[in-house]
């Protein structure tokens, strides 16, 4: 089984620091809305942080909800929440979010910051694996094609388990969005160039990128914000 202790953070996909801190200093910080900062920066502290969602892409997610008008959504690997947030505060009063972690603690980290922000009630917290949730509610019939928006940034070795199941839940026309798709650049990269704890969800990440390819019930989108996001539309 892999382990964290000695993973490092990707490094950015612009492969210039100058160019990346650009973009958050002119077009991200300025329009972070404060209490997102705060848990920006309380997720710092963790010596983990690098698995929080990077702001530029939350950003471009609180686009997307807005674009298709989200209210029930889905997110498989929460970590502190910043991502949470973005959508907590990018879906209506009455929208709802199923939210899974292992994790309680570090979820823990971010719970007040959301609670501050007055969206903690959309929220149903598991703290569970993904795909025993995802199993249980595939149970109701009620569940399929009922959900507008999906997001996963969690274990790159389930993704394709994670997509099949999503699949039936997320309504046609509805969003599927995968985080780390590009593995810090390394997926561009012969695998023995690649550090030894990255080969690994290198590997996985590889494989999940052409299956997406080549499914056909999808239109799919790239984009190097972040680490890569693969922004996927249910087409049938």
């Amino acid at each position: 089984m892999i382990t964290y202790g000695k993973l490092q953070p990707n490094p950015v996909i612009l492969q210039s620091e100058e160019l990346y801190n650009y973009i958050l200093e002119t077009s991200v910080y300025p329009r972070e809305p404060a209490l997102l900062k705060e848990l920006r920066e309380a997720t710092a502290k963790h010596p983990r942080a690098f698995f929080g969602t990077n702001p530029d892409a939350g950003q471009l997610l609180a686009l997307l909800l807005k674009l298709i008008n989200a209210k029930k959504t889905i997110e498989i690997g929460v970590f502190t929440g910043y991502s949470l947030l973005v959508t907590a505060l990018n879906i209506p009063e009455d929208g709802q979010i199923i939210a899974v972690d292992v994790d309680r603690v570090a979820y823990e980290i971010g719970a007040p910051i959301i609670e501050k922000a007055g969206v903690h009630k959309k929220i149903n917290f598991f703290e569970s694996q993904g795909l025993q949730v995802l199993d249980k509610l595939l149970q109701d019939k009620a569940n399929e094609d009922s959900f507008d928006f999906a997001f996963v940034d969690a274990d790159k070795d389930n993704y394709w388990n994670y997509h099949e199941r999503l699949m039936k839940l997320v309504k046609v026309g509805g969003l599927l969005i995968y985080d780390n798709t590009l593995w810090g650049g390394a997926v561009a990269k012969p695998e023995e160039e690649v550090p030894e704890i990255k080969r690994y969800f290198r590997r996985h990440t590889v494989e999940f990128n052409a299956a997406i390819t080549a499914d056909d019930r999808i239109e799919i989108s790239h984009v190097p914000s972040g680490d890569g996001l693969l922004i996927c539309k249910r087409l049938r």
